[in-house]
């Protein structure tokens, strides 16, 4: 005899099934991909949010299991393959942003939208700042205008996140 409190049926019973990433992560990656290899004016290109960063961002705070410091790695490697850069440098980078991803939300059970917006600006002025270090320490000159990622990083979060809030996990 079933108990009062137990599904009677299987169509009954309502069981939370977390949606699998596989498919948008590699998809969110592509978009990011040609998002950043996309030609644009210099003009334009000097506001270009950091769009690979940022997607690697969402899923490692999002999906800590099936994204963490290899998938960074990786994500960092095409990154550079990407940019024509020196290989390594944004894998570097976002292994370092990763883990600073994961220290500050390592205590916190409930992270609100919020929470995790300030977060992403803090590691994307990490981002700038760890770039701005490498490009002085190899002796280049580092313009003024180095600096206006910023802004548009910091906007299109909320952006990102609308559009993967699906496959975020919780």
């Amino acid at each position: 005899m079933p108990r009062n409190n137990a599904p009677s049926s299987i169509s009954d019973s309502r069981v939370l099934i977390k949606p699998d990433p596989m498919l948008p992560i590699p998809i969110s990656i592509i978009i990011a991909t040609v998002l950043i290899a996309y030609p644009v004016s210099t003009s334009w290109n000097i506001w270009r949010p950091e769009f690979m960063m940022l997607i690697t961002l969402f899923w490692v705070m999002h999906q800590p299991k099936w994204c963490g410091v290899w998938f960074a790695f990786v994500v960092g490697i095409l990154t550079d393959l990407i940019l024509d850069g020196h290989l390594g440098t944004h894998a570097f980078v976002f292994v370092l942003l990763t883990f600073l991803a994961r220290f500050l939300t390592r205590n916190r059970r409930m992270l609100t939208f919020l929470s995790l917006w300030i977060i992403a600006s803090i590691v994307v002025l990490a981002d700038l700042i760890l770039f701005f270090l490498y490009q002085r320490i190899t002796g280049n000159v580092v313009p003024l205008w180095f600096w206006s990622p910023l802004i548009p990083s910091i906007l299109v979060w909320p952006v990102i996140c609308f559009f993967l809030k699906r496959w975020r996990g919780s």
